[in-house]
């Protein structure tokens, strides 16, 4: 078919280099399945509603899935002349099919068109990315399984802090993504909204079912109105703010990795499988995966950027600036879903350097904050208390000693408070032990987060 489909309005052909400035097949030629799932069920309502009859639904149903054929085998022609999926579609429809068609359209624009495909596109996308989700924070409940007993420094200021299970640690970021996981979640209940039949703008005279159509896609509900039917883009910025979260996330962890594998940390050993080596310098072994997960943050985050400049200044109701939406829309949840499934695997076969992690709760004066808990727990006043054991430290510094290292005298020459039960109560054990306050770092209270997480997890459905 050489004819525009939108031609009849116009004396002169379209400028070659406009049809290859307006022409988004490159990049909207990967919503086919679902263009051709809204027009199958598209058509099957206009025969349930006698616009078009059984046979005619019959032949351009037929057509369709030739065309589903073609493009899968990749036998289909692309051409920036047609400028977008559907009129792809519609135009080889046309040769397939012939005169029938042209009956396919009625009661619908491309306008209502793209919007339902890229729904039922990011329907699909957040249940991978929902998936993939699950499949991490499983890894990261197994780990915490795993290391339950190990002891490492928490930190804040990324100074040493005080001693934490690195389960805990872990069970960390599995609330992170457990979060994200509701977000996406709670995403999905704005994307399922059924767009199809609202046309142009306007809506349509003819005598169209919305909800029958509905339900053959799928979809839970019907937008209730026609201009924000084709306008709306909210749930593809949702979609990419939740993204962009759940970037930030794999980001910090990445860093964390990162600090974690250099020598000055040593906690942990990434897998060959998942570093490279340096072109010059034979030694090396680069975090290149967690970095690259860090950096490809920042793409997210663009993507976000831009669809929200994108759609700032736009009036009511289509634009053609809204073809823009979807090359970022894309390359964000392709960037996402490809993180999650290799840092997941990546995290998987880390080997964790226990014996470091472990002498290294014993230097940094991690237990300075447990020595002021101690004398409160014998009446003195927390902020007294804060500033015995801060003079406790200054005379450890100057004697380069730890806390745990002084000689009970020592001790108790900052309080006569201070028994011979104190060194006991400095341990690393004992201080992670009696921090049972509910989310606390205590074994139990892991074991029980643990065991929450398993729960939680063997509901999920997507």
């Amino acid at each position: 078919m050489t004819e525009k489909l939108w031609g009849g309005r116009f004396d002169e052909k379209t400028d070659e280099g406009v049809e290859a400035f307006t022409s988004s097949i490159n990049v909207d030629k990967r919503l086919y399945p679902y263009d051709i799932d809204g027009s199958i069920a598209h058509c099957r309502m206009l025969a349930k509603c006698g616009i078009i009859t059984a046979e005619e639904a019959s032949t351009l149903t037929q057509g369709l899935e030739a065309i589903r054929l073609e493009i899968q085998k990749g036998q289909f022609g692309f051409s920036d002349r047609l400028e977008d999926i559907h009129m792809h579609i519609e135009s080889r429809l046309a040769e397939l099919v012939g005169a029938v068609s042209q009956k396919l359209h009625t009661a619908r624009s491309r306008n209502d068109q793209v919007a339902l495909d890229v729904r039922l596109y990011l329907k699909d996308a957040s249940r991978q990315v929902l998936s993939g989700l699950a499949e991490l924070r499983k890894t990261l409940v197994g780990l915490a399984v795993k290391y339950i007993d190990m002891i490492m420094p928490g930190y804040t200021h990324l100074q040493r802090a005080q001693p934490v299970l690195f389960s805990h640690h872990l069970m960390a970021y599995y609330e992170m993504f457990e979060r994200d996981a509701a977000r996406f979640a709670e995403g999905m209940t704005r994307i399922d909204v059924m767009p199809l039949g609202s046309a142009a703008l306007a809506g349509t005279p003819h005598p169209i079912d919305r909800h029958f159509t509905a339900g053959l896609l799928g979809f839970s509900k019907v937008s209730e109105n026609s201009i924000d039917s084709v306008s709306d883009r909210d749930f593809m910025i949702e979609f990419l703010s939740s993204a962009s979260i759940c970037m930030m996330h794999l980001s910090r962890f990445s860093e964390e990795l990162v600090l974690w594998s250099t020598a000055e940390f040593g906690f942990i050993e990434l897998s060959d499988a998942f570093a490279t080596g340096s072109s010059i310098m034979p030694q090396k072994k680069n975090p290149d995966v967690p970095e690259l997960i860090r950096g490809k943050s920042a793409r997210v985050f663009g993507s976000l950027v831009s669809l929200l400049v994108l759609m700032k200044g736009l009036p009511l109701s289509y634009n053609r600036d809204m073809q823009e939406d979807k090359a970022p829309l894309f390359d964000a949840a392709d960037t996402l879903t490809s993180c999650i499934h290799i840092f997941n695997r990546m995290l998987s076969r880390m080997n964790v350097r226990s014996q470091v992690m472990g002498d290294a709760v014993l230097c940094g004066f991690m237990n300075a904050t447990d020595m002021a808990d101690y004398l409160v727990a014998r009446g003195m006043p927390f902020r007294e208390a804060h500033g015995c054991a801060g003079k406790a430290v200054a005379y450890a510094l100057k004697n380069k000693k730890e806390l745990h290292d002084l000689t009970l005298d020592e001790m108790k020459s900052f309080s006569g408070l201070i028994g011979d039960d104190i060194f006991q109560f400095l341990t690393p054990r004992a201080m992670i032990d009696r921090r049972r306050s509910w989310g606390g770092t205590a074994t139990d209270n892991v074991r029980d987060a643990i065991q929450r997480a398993q729960e939680a997890l063997k509901k999920e459905t997507f």
